[in-house]
């Protein structure tokens, strides 16, 4: 224990300063080059985006603007990826909504209520990173995570429908419910200028991806619709505007809140926290795949934890890693975090000068800019390659597709059932694990006898164990062996090989106990073999060691097993199932078939 507490206080002087690792880099005018061009490209992009995924989550435009100042600044300064772009991004921002919609606010509570959840998200995050429990997140498999963000791209996308035809649609309620009241007011409210407006945009933005992508379409996209806006007068056709957006720096603020709504507000924060973590890490996982970077997932969780806690505090709202503007900061040549500095610098720039330049900017043109961005999210390739690999993948993916569908705009209850289906599925998996007699094969391997068809002994039984051996499967190795004991009336010795088995838990070691007893009273002899030295550490603190046998039954090579039986029972029992074909001939040989956990070396 204080081992670890040491290590804790170690690393947690190491988090305080991980932009040591690349700030002396940028006396390199190159690097420093490349960070600042990055940066402005990424500048261009974050801003129209930042106030569209605003609108998304509720917010007024400046919120978006403000997750965007300070945010990535701190989130590359404090984390561990050095391209990782860190503001406003769609599934946080429709998981905001979702979780403070039902509060039935008022737009200032509003404000304050989603500065507090990021706040809650950030200090989640920041404990779990200093007390490096980030592999936490690890209950999203990555099945849960196909599903949730296929699903949740679908809501995203689907909600701005209403903006693009330039309708009002009521949400909080199930997404069904709000797309068929939207269904309905089509034929009579439809706002033919809106509509014009936003397939113009969402057209222009398709269009700038596919054959120009090097280009920043959303930036030509958002200019030239307040161009198009102002000239044709769009506000006085009834065409909602982004109209004026508060201008300077935001303010340094603690959120005051209703206490008695705090608790509505812990769970979507810890929904936030987590899944925030995992759709960033991921995406710097990518990127360090082609950088070799090295990657901290503590310190990745600290630097998005006190990224949150700086968007709470300065008025924004939840963020995490965008996906697009890594993308574009990679192939703009961003080489450390300094480029994330230069855009958020560039954030600043805009909230206290160029807001006014923003007033025409339509707001079905920001529902285009999200419909794009999440579009290629959805995805069926990761759903088939899941059942490929396991069925119960992709069962778990659909599940989670389907419930975050149903539940919508409550995406928490599809991850809530995703990880449980997934420990489930996990179980029934690890309940009954491969269990075989082996015997030796003619290439002196040993073999699952009824597999291979081989020969077998009626006195001297070998069997293998696959699996770990806890509460959920030691009945099942029970019933294995009773009934193994129980087709061999003459059985004399059993051993069983449990190489595989990297933990053992009281259930599985109140089993052992009772079969040894068990084989004792029925006057077999038990021998274990290959035991890892943790598990043989465990079973003599409990005392089964001893009880088994001690060292004289407990062998770390199965050869030595079959030599100590042979020396004790001598023609009494037959082993030939288990001997070798061919003498020893190499040592190199015998290191190979060591080596293999199939493969024992030639007895001598």
């Amino acid at each position: 224990m204080t081992n670890y507490l040491s290590q804790l206080f170690k690393d947690a002087g190491k988090r305080l300063v991980p932009f040591l690792d690349w700030i002396h880099e940028l006396k390199n005018p190159e690097i420093l080059k490349a960070d600042i061009i990055a940066g402005v490209t990424v500048a261009l992009i974050v801003i129209p985006q930042s106030m569209a995924y605003a609108q998304l989550a509720g917010l007024p435009p400046e919120a978006g603007l403000y997750a965007a100042f300070l945010v990535p600044i701190v989130a590359a300064l404090f984390g561990s990826s050095r391209q990782l772009q860190n503001g406003p991004v769609a599934i946080i921002s429709l998981m905001t909504a979702a979780a403070l919609i039902p509060l039935n606010l008022s737009m200032e509570q509003y404000i304050a209520y989603a500065a507090m959840l990021a706040i809650f998200a950030g200090l989640i995050q920041v404990v779990l990173g200093f007390l490096r429990l980030g592999v936490l997140v690890d209950f999203l498999s990555h099945p849960v995570v196909i599903g949730f963000t296929n699903a949740a791209a679908v809501v995203i996308s689907s909600l701005q429908i209403g903006k693009l035809l330039g309708i009002e649609t009521q949400t909080g309620g199930h997404l069904y419910e709000t797309l068929w009241q939207l269904l309905k007011d089509i034929p009579d409210k439809t706002h033919i200028p809106t509509l014009f407006m936003g397939l113009s945009s969402l057209a222009l933005l398709l269009l700038l991806k596919k054959f120009a992508p090097k280009l920043p379409g959303i930036l030509i996209t958002v200019v030239a619709s307040i161009l198009v806006s102002w000239l044709i007068g769009y506000n006085e056709m009834d065409g909602k505007i982004v109209a004026e957006i508060k201008s300077g720096l935001p303010a340094f603020i603690i959120p005051s809140i209703d206490t008695s709504h705090i608790p509505a507000l812990l769970l979507p924060a810890l929904m936030i926290a987590l899944l925030s973590f995992v759709e960033a890490f991921s995406i710097a996982k990518a990127v360090a795949s082609r950088t070799r970077q090295h990657l901290s997932a503590d310190q990745e969780m600290v630097g998005k934890g006190l990224a949150n806690l700086v968007a709470g505090v300065t008025q924004g709202y939840s963020v995490s890693g965008s996906f697009s503007r890594t993308a574009v900061a990679f192939d703009a040549g961003a080489k450390t975090g300094f480029a994330a500095i230069v855009s958020g610098i560039i954030v600043g720039i805009t909230l206290l000068f160029l807001t006014p330049l923003l007033y025409h900017l339509p707001v079905a043109t920001l529902a285009a800019v999200i419909i794009v961005a999440v579009i290629g999210l959805i995805q069926l390739q990761p759903f088939k390659h899941a059942w490929s690999v396991n069925p119960h993948d992709a069962v778990v993916a659909l599940a989670v597709f389907l419930t975050t569908l149903y539940f919508a705009p409550h995406l928490e209850w599809g991850i809530f059932i995703g990880v449980g289906l997934s420990i489930a599925f996990y179980l029934f998996r690890t309940m009954q694990p491969h269990f075989a007699e082996v015997a030796l094969h003619e290439d002196d391997t040993f073999r699952d006898a009824k597999v291979f068809s081989l020969e077998t002994s009626p006195d001297v039984a070998f069997y293998r164990y696959d699996g770990d051996l806890y509460f959920a499967n030691a009945g099942y190795l029970e019933r294995k062996l009773l009934n193994a004991v129980a087709d061999k009336p003459k059985l004399k010795v059993l051993v069983l090989d449990i190489e595989a088995v990297e933990q053992i838990d009281v259930t599985g070691e109140e089993m052992l106990v009772h079969m040894t007893s068990r084989l004792k009273e029925a006057g077999i002899e038990f021998y274990i073999t290959r035991a890892k030295h943790k598990v043989e550490e465990v079973l003599k603190r409990s005392g089964l060691y001893e009880k088994i046998g001690g060292d004289a039954h407990f062998f770390g090579r199965r050869v030595h097993a079959i030599e100590a039986i042979k020396e004790k029972y001598g023609n009494k029992v037959d082993v030939s199932h288990l001997e070798y074909h061919k003498p020893v001939e190499e040592s190199e040989h015998d290191s190979k078939k060591e080596s293999d956990p199939e493969i024992e070396p030639k007895a001598s």
